[in-house]
């Protein structure tokens, strides 16, 4: 309760700092585009909302406003389009602030648009291609979300069917409607993202921190089905992120400085018709946990960049990379203690790097445009851990040495005729995996006589492969009776050139259907249906056995099937209800031969997945309903509201459905914002979340093998039989911007769980501790043998409610 008081007089004390500047002007800077066709669309008309200000788009489209700094909404209304109007437009004095729009052709009806719209229209046209299902979060969203401490994979996980991993830490993993972490897709501005994490788990996914910085973001868009057939291997969901263009007026930037970690951002005119964003980050974690005494020692760095270059009005190349450097080691701490020991036996240290870079021709034609893609992403993994701490060769336990490479290169032409929105195109990616892994999984089990009665297990195997992935789309929709009705189809296959049936191009064939029907001026229907695959991953593909076979080339694409019926209600034009049932049922689902569970009954920590021999015959489902709210910023104030019960359940071997380790059924979000005078800002953010299924120890084998491992050992026969406690956490943010003549800052004061509630994390294996915690206790007094028998073993539950303050200000240039 003291620390908690510090932190509210910390607080109090920023709200007296309230220094008075005379009215300050900002910019509003943007462009206007048919939604469509990507072409530029002058003489549209751009009006702030509470202002006698309007400006007329040029001819390329672009505008610019000079305005007094505050939050605002700005609209666009052309004659035979649909207006659009946006929300939460925050102008400061630093940098300019780019709002761009893109039009929707009204179809019938070519009168003179009025500003709010038409209602008729607005609830159908959402999306052309998923008309449910669908979650946007603008770049403001973003930035002041309490708890999201600037990290876009912590922020969605506040939206409709987006679970969390309670029980491992404050890790990334991004879980929607039941599905693994790596059913996810990530595209920034067309080009595919592997990597959207620090200390990514291989195999996986999630991650202690995003990569993505949030200065460059326009908006997320998350699709959790009716996928668009362009994008190869969703299962769970589509994450499609677009990034603004730089400041073509002035060499601009911010920075942002925190208790943990320093941020650059630069952005200006290269030439007339270039601009580049770029972008460097870099933590000091290791010494903030040093401070505060943690054994483990996280570092990180990061950097981002998009050039944008326009040929002419038709033609625009724009270039982009994003890349990291990440380092997890472990030092002795001053106070020595059962968890802390425990932490430092069981996890790797952690080297990683990855990059991704490419770039995207965009050229316009008649109706239409082409998109000519060409990328490259890197994952560079290396994991090391040993026997008791000690970093000698003789005592390895795991050594994992892997590089993931893929080379893509993806077409699409998109066509608008006759009110038909029309896309087709292929893609090609060359892919290399390489591997040198050891991995001891038991040590060699004696009797008395010493005599061996298990021998020892070791993985061990060096690979390296190449092969081609390739897979073609087409997608159409139109808006049907009057602009009534939007139908929506695709269907898509892909192809290996590495597993046994990955040529053939029927077992991919991947349609999909979705429909939404405007009822009434504020009333939709949705329903939508379609089968989506997924290669399995590169440590399944690449595991080669002891003897150098490769056991999974027999493996088939993962499929999932999705059913969704869901309806929306629009009662105004900032407030929106949907209401969404839907069903997944999975085929082909990797299951251990080892242990003969499903890999989604597995879990993911900081580690790697997958390099075992795994068979493709697990089924699984999901099903759940969501509720969601959102009311936009109307007189200060907005909300976002969701619940979502999510059942999450599949099979191994035995083909009996079993609770995931996703299945948390009930979620909870709520997030408030309120503006006050003077540029102050407060937030509030509560999460509630089901507890996570785990499985109990394998009390024997554990203590035979927890020297090895440092870990226990699942009892399989018990599969996810026990449950966490619920999460809850309750987040608090407090912001203010000061205006001065041409720069800005923002002070924010950002504070993760400031109820302190105790979260369950997952019950931990260890031995107990002598007193001073220098060494083991032991049944008979004597040293500790290495099968463990005389051992005296002890479960850690352990629970985390520490109040988690971040301070931070950013300077805007």
């Amino acid at each position: 309760m003291k620390l908690t008081l510090r932190y509210l007089v910390i607080i109090a004390a920023l709200f007296t700092f309230n220094p008075v500047f005379s009215q300050q002007k900002g910019l509003i800077t943007g462009t206007v585009q048919d939604l469509n066709t990507g072409k530029a669309l002058s003489s549209v008309t751009i009006t702030v909302d509470a202002l006698s200000i309007s400006t007329l788009s040029d001819s390329s489209g672009r505008f610019r406003m000079d305005v007094p700094v505050g939050t605002y909404k700005i609209s666009a209304s052309l004659v035979g389009y649909l207006a659009q109007l946006k929300y939460n437009i925050v102008v400061g004095s630093g940098n300019p602030q780019l709002v761009n729009f893109e039009l929707q052709p009204q179809l019938n009806n070519l009168k003179e648009v009025n500003i709010s719209f038409s209602r008729a229209k607005s609830a159908v046209a959402t999306d052309m291609v998923t008309p449910l299902s669908v979650q946007q979060l603008t770049t403001e969203e973003i930035k002041s979300s309490p708890g999201g401490n600037f990290d876009v994979s912590k922020v969605v996980q506040t939206l409709p069917g987006v679970g969390i991993s309670n029980g491992v830490g404050e890790r990334n993993d991004i879980i929607v409607r039941g599905g693994a972490p790596n059913e996810n897709v990530y595209y920034l501005d067309g080009i595919e993202i592997p990597v959207l994490n620090h200390f990514q788990t291989q195999g996986s996914s999630g991650g202690a921190q995003g990569i993505l910085n949030v200065s460059f973001i326009e908006s997320l868009k998350l699709s959790s089905s009716a996928f668009d057939s362009r994008y190869d291997n969703p299962l769970a969901s589509t994450f499609v992120i677009r990034q603004r263009e730089g400041n073509s007026e002035r060499l601009s930037g911010n920075a942002r400085v925190s208790f943990t970690e320093t941020a650059l951002t630069l952005e200006g005119p290269l030439s007339k018709n270039t601009t580049f964003l770029a972008s460097a980050r870099k933590s000091y974690l290791s010494f903030l946990f040093k401070l505060i005494d943690l054994p483990i020692r996280p570092d990180f760095d990061d950097f981002q960049y998009k050039v944008t270059h326009k040929f002419n009005a038709k033609t625009k190349l724009t270039a982009i990379g994003l890349g990291a450097i990440d380092r997890f080691s472990f030092a002795p701490t001053k106070k020595s203690t059962l968890e802390n020991t425990y932490v430092l036996r069981s996890t790797p240290y952690i080297n990683q790097w990855n990059y991704t870079a490419g770039f995207n021709l965009n050229h316009q034609i008649e109706n239409g445009y082409l998109n000519f893609t060409l990328s490259r992403n890197v994952f560079d993994n290396t994991l090391d851990k040993f026997e008791d701490e000690r970093q000698e060769e003789s005592k390895r336990s795991l050594r994992v040495q892997s590089q993931e490479a893929e080379n893509k290169f993806r077409f699409d032409i998109n066509k608008f005729l006759n009110g038909w929105k029309l896309s087709a195109g292929l893609m090609a990616q060359l892919v290399g995996y390489k591997t040198d892994l050891f991995n001891k999984v038991s040590n060699e089990i004696t009797n008395a006589q010493g005599d061996v009665v298990v021998p020892e297990k070791v993985i061990r195997f060096n690979n390296d492969i190449d092969f081609w992935k390739y897979g073609v789309f087409f997608q159409s929709s139109k808006n049907l009776f009057n602009e009534k009705l939007l139908f929506s189809a695709g269907i898509r296959s892909d192809l290996n050139s590495f597993t046994e049936e990955g040529n053939n191009p029927l077992k991919t064939l991947s349609p999909r259907l979705s429909l939404a029907y405007h009822l009434s001026a504020k009333w939709d229907v949705s329903a939508s249906v379609g089968t989506y695959f997924k290669i399995p991953t590169y440590t399944m593909l690449g595991y080669l056995d002891n003897s150098g076979e490769a056991l999974n080339k027999n493996m088939d694409y993962i499929q999932s099937t999705h059913y969704v019926l869901g309806t929306q209600f629009l009662p105004r034009n900032d407030l929106r209800f949907t209401l969404e049932t839907f069903y997944k049922r999975y085929n082909n689902y990797p299951v251990s031969v080892a242990n003969g569970t499903s890999l989604a009954n597995q879990g993911a920590e900081y580690a790697s997945v997958g390099s075992e021999q795994v068979l493709s015959v697990g089924e699984g489902e999901t099903y759940g309903v969501e509720l969601f709210v959102q009311q936009k910023l109307v007189r200060n104030f907005f909300y976002v509201a969701s619940y979502s019960y999510v059942v999450s359940k599949f099979s191994g071997l035995n083909q009996k459905l079993i609770s995931s380790s996703w299945d948390n059924r009930h979620l909870l979000s709520l997030t408030l914002g309120y503006k006050l005078k003077r540029n102050w800002d407060l937030g509030l953010k509560y999460r509630y979340a089901g507890g996570s299924p785990y499985t109990p120890f394998d009390l024997q084998a554990s203590q035979q093998n927890y020297l090895t491992l440092g870990t226990g050992i699942a009892d399989y026969s018990r599969l996810n039989t026990e449950r966490l406690s619920p999460f809850s956490q309750l987040d608090f943010r407090v912001d203010k911007r000061i205006n001065f003549r041409k720069t800005a800052l923002n002070l924010y004061v950002d504070i993760q769980n400031i109820l302190k509630n105790e979260n369950d994390s997952f019950p931990k294996y260890t031995f107990k501790r002598t007193e001073d915690n220098s060494g083991f206790l032991t049944t008979d007094g004597q040293p500790l043998q290495n099968n463990g028998s005389n051992g005296i073993p002890f479960i850690l539950n352990t629970k985390s409610g520490n109040l988690i303050p971040s301070f931070g200000c950013i300077f805007e240039f």
